[in-house]
């Protein structure tokens, strides 16, 4: 347990544990600092902040979303397929579902390029607090860093894990112990503890308190990829850390932000940095860059549990996933993602520069995310959980409510940056709708073009075609039609194996499906022809292994008296081209077919031995 949240430090926590980095500042400089630093201001914010990361994060995430865990698994897209899965009789309500997952995830894509950019480079700004003609460093080294980052990451998220773990307990501590003398010095400060001051605030200035809302959602950021990554680790060790490090270490922190600015006003120009005396603010800049370098952990093995999750659920083409422990499911490496997140983060870098132009582009992607997860998780309490309407009447008004002022206040950004999460959601919405109709259009003619299988089964029978020793294992979808490489391999070759198993993969709404419960296996009406078929049940965290699953059933039934390690492999590689049939746009078309011509290969993606697979072709036009 106390590895595990150790290991949540390191990876889970990054994220919302460096916002005081640049949270603060920005919030003081938004609007030409339409935030002035006068007491009643700054009480004003303190209570913002701190009942934003009470009700939002300790509330709603740490105590009710991570309740709502799909086996083990969190993130919005797991989620939305819970709420499929428990709304499976009503058709309407599962399709809302899933398209607020996937609205989720392309605004979750948003965050995952944003925070690396933001983090770092709002780190490594310090220098310039340290010595300021060191300023024309900040991006050649933010850049460096990131660049490690990202080729870290075939390594693990167990290994960066047990680094980074322990940097961050010493982070934490130093957060609460830089916060800690200045709320001695002015004990006042803890006033703005008290919700009456929220309440003053904006009453006072309700434009001002509207605006500054805006910039206090960056204090919530990492609540989304918190959820996202409980995979990893267990709801447990992430409450246990919570409670007893990060919650406690933040608020100190910013309470010490906080006291600073009541002494000495001057301090918002960077008022975290300026917690430390000048003698430790070079190595401050060490650390904290070390931090935001875990802060881009959280959101990166979230974008690649994120997008598992859609492949699984159809909204994305196969990916190569590769498991890096051997003990946790959920620590996977997805090549594709990872480099299209290096290269996105790296543009931004160049684009806006620093961090202080990145935080008006931050919000609404965190509020959009937060808004639409409080809406699936209301529709699953109320179908899975039964709860009375006034219990969600009351949480909706809660959390929804708050969170629709920050999706409103973000909004105000829109022009100055706020467009970046909105065009990076729009991109990712229609990469995963166009593949998601594309290849319910290319099913839909492949099976046309199958035909039956018990036909092409009496077909063998009757035209006695020869059988030839050794076992022939082919992937299908479905038993209803024969695989398009069985045929080819009858008219071709003119021959049948000894032994046909034909493998159908069978995606579920759940994270993982126990071994003794995977696998049913149907001899087609024919127990003494040999030709078996085996649907292989899989959750979308569960690797999707065909040699193994031909080793589980090994010896089950008569026609599977096989030896799995010399069987041979038959796919049926479908070449898509770009046709006149009607459903689909060109444009459309034109994309779906370069993602899949860049999808995984399925020897690949279903850990084919690749001296014992053969690859047989179809043309299909789209």
């Amino acid at each position: 347990m106390f590895g595990l949240a150790l290991g949540a430090l390191g990876i889970v926590f990054g994220d919302i544990g460096t916002s005081p980095l640049y949270a603060v500042q920005t919030v003081f400089s938004i609007d030409n600092n339409a935030v002035s630093p006068s007491v009643d201001d700054i009480y004003g914010v303190v209570s913002l902040i701190f009942w934003s990361v009470t009700l939002i994060v300790t509330v709603k995430y740490v105590t009710f979303i991570l309740r709502a865990d799909n086996d083990g698994e969190g993130g919005i897209m797991a989620l939305a397929a819970l709420v499929r899965t428990v709304s499976s009789a009503t058709a309407r309500r599962a399709r809302i579902a899933l398209a607020l997952g996937v609205l989720g995830a392309s605004l979750f894509y948003g965050d995952s390029l944003i925070t690396p950019a933001i983090s770092v480079l709002s780190a490594v700004e310090g220098l310039e607090v340290v010595r300021p003609e060191l300023a024309q460093l900040v991006l050649p080294v933010g850049i460096a860093i990131l660049t490690l980052l990202f080729l870290a990451q075939r390594w693990g998220t167990h290994r960066v894990g047990r680094l980074f773990g322990p940097v961050m307990v010493v982070w934490f501590v130093l957060l609460a112990v830089l916060g800690v003398p200045h709320i001695v010095a002015r004990p006042g400060v803890l006033l703005g503890l008290s919700p009456t001051y929220v309440v003053t605030f904006v009453a006072a200035h309700p434009y001002t308190a509207f605006i500054a809302m805006g910039a206090v959602v960056l204090v919530i950021t990492g609540a989304e990829a918190l959820y996202a990554d409980m995979g990893h680790f267990g709801r447990r060790p992430i409450r246990l850390s919570w409670f007893t490090v990060v919650f406690p270490a933040l608020i100190l922190n910013y309470l010490g932000q906080a006291a600073l600015i009541l002494g000495d006003p001057s301090a918002v120009a960077n008022p975290f940095y300026f917690l430390a005396p000048a003698w430790a603010r070079l190595p401050l800049v060490v650390l904290a860059t070390c931090a935001t370098v875990i802060a881009s952990q959280a959101v990166i093995s979230g974008a690649f549990s994120v997008s598992r999750q859609a492949v699984r659920l159809g909204y994305l083409p196969p990916l190569t996933v590769r498991h890096t422990s051997s003990q946790e499911s959920g620590q996977i490496f997805v090549p594709a993602v990872n480099w299209l997140l290096f290269a996105g983060v790296l543009v931004l870098i160049l684009v806006f520069r620093s961090s202080a132009s990145l935080a008006t582009a931050y919000g609404l992607a965190v509020t959009g995310t937060l808004l639409l997860t409080t809406i699936l998780f209301l529709i699953y309490a109320a179908t899975a959980w039964r709860w009375e309407r006034w219990k969600l009447v009351l949480v909706g008004v809660a959390f929804g409510g708050v969170e629709l002022v920050y999706l409103g206040a973000n909004l105000t950004k829109i022009v100055t940056g706020g467009w970046l999460p909105l065009l990076i959601a729009v991109v990712v919405i229609t990469v995963m709708t166009t593949w998601q109709r594309g290849r319910n259009i290319i099913t839909a003619r492949r099976v046309a073009r199958e035909g039956p299988l018990p036909a092409c089964i009496e077909r063998l029978q009757t035209h006695r075609i020869a059988r030839v020793t050794g076992t022939a294992v082919f992937p299908h979808p479905t038993k209803q039609t024969a695989p398009l490489a069985l045929r080819a391999n009858v008219e071709f070759n003119h021959v049948v194996h000894e032994h046909v198993v034909i493998i159908s993969v069978v995606p579920e709404n759940v994270p993982h499906i126990p071994p003794e419960q995977r696998l049913t296996i149907d001899d087609l009406g024919n127990a003494t022809d040999a030709i078996v078929h085996i649907a292989a049940r899989f959750g979308f965290q569960d690797e999707q292994d065909m040699p193994e699953v031909l080793r589980h059933a090994q010896g089950k039934t008569p026609e599977l008296d096989i030896d799995p390690d010399t069987a041979l492999y038959f796919l049926s590689h479908i070449t898509i081209e770009r046709g006149r049939h009607r459903g689909m746009s060109t444009w459309r078309k034109r994309l779906f077919i370069g993602l899949a011509h860049n999808a995984a290969s399925p020897a690949t993606y279903f850990n084919l031995p690749v001296d014992r697979t053969i690859v047989m072709g179809s043309r299909i036009e789209l």
